[in-house]
């Protein structure tokens, strides 16, 4: 079993997007038996809220549900219980890097690392600038780079 957690600030945005497009890849590629799939928050903002409306409102306009996923905060275990940990920008990067035990470095990555061609480190957090289809797209073209890396690597 591989274990995936995209990381955002607070869980209610970028990360449950990127949690339920990369849910919807693996369901495609039937792999949902060998991936699993979470999302946090490094801060303590948004425990237990569903995902911002706008977001909601983006995903279900492409055909998927967020709606039932609920905000919980990164923690230090994350990092042995996740084989990838996934930053949407270097803010988060950083506040992962502050909890994360000296042997979980591999595990961290920024997410748009597994998209180059978009020529971007940071998925904008779209809560107070909106462009939540912008957001979409970027996270969606990571997903598909992510799941090509690990089905490369471990499937």
């Amino acid at each position: 079993m591989i274990n995936v957690l995209f990381v955002c600030l607070g869980n209610i945005c970028r990360s449950p997007t990127a949690e339920g497009v990369f849910r919807g890849l693996v369901q495609k590629a039937d792999l949902t038996e060998h991936i699993r799939i979470d999302s946090a928050g490094t801060h303590a903002f948004h425990i237990g809220a569903e995902p911002d409306r706008r977001a909601q409102a983006e995903a279900k306009r492409r055909g998927n549900d967020i709606s039932h996923l609920r905000g919980r905060q990164a923690k230090t275990d994350d990092f042995t219980n996740f084989d990838y940990v996934l930053a949407m920008d270097s803010e988060n990067y950083r506040n992962l890097l502050s909890i994360c035990p000296a042997d979980g470095t591999d595990k961290l990555h920024m997410f748009l690392d597994f998209a180059p061609h978009l020529n971007r480190q940071d998925v904008p957090d779209p809560y107070y600038e909106g462009g939540f289809d912008l957001v979409y797209d970027m996270i969606e073209e990571a997903a598909k780079g992510l799941l090509a890396d690990i089905q490369d690597k471990h499937l």
